[in-house]
Order: C-alpha cells, then sequence, then structure tokens
C-alpha cells in the first residue's frame, strides 16, 4: 500500500486510508506507537502503555547489565 507525507495544518502527516483503519480496528483520535527498523523501516502499531512500561524497564536492565549480557552472549 503506497500513502503520501503531506502538510497537515503546520504539521506533516500521514493519511492513512479508511479501508486499512478499518482493518485494523483503529479510529480517528487513536494512538500509535511507531518503531524504527533496519533499512529505514517504520512499523506503527496499537500503543500500550503497559507495553511501553515493559520496554522502558528492560532497557534500563540490559544497560545495566550490558558486560554481563555480552559474556553471556558468546
Amino acid at each position: 500500500m503506497k500513502v503520501e507525507i503531506k502538510k497537515i495544518g503546520n504539521s506533516t502527516g500521514v493519511i492513512l486510508p479508511r479501508e486499512l483503519l478499518s482493518r485494523l480496528d483503529l479510529q480517528r483520535g487513536d494512538w500509535l506507537s511507531v518503531a524504527e527498523g533496519p533499512g529505514k523501516v517504520i512499523r506503527l502499531s496499537p500503543y500500550d502503555p503497559d507495553f511501553e512500561e515493559t520496554v522502558q524497564i528492560a532497557d534500563q536492565v540490559m544497560n545495566e547489565y550490558r558486560d554481563t549480557l555480552k559474556v553471556l552472549a558468546k
């Protein structure tokens, strides 16, 4: 599916087609999480505050135990 980046008021945004919103059970006003992947990939998913908190905790643990995790990865 091809969509265009457009000027929306003083902002820039992407308009998602109605059919896509319907299939994904999304509505105007819903929040999305944005994740960047390798190769300039963008992943959009419904925002989940519990998941967001889990990711933040995982990041803290990985930063704190970076050296230990490197050794275990070998």
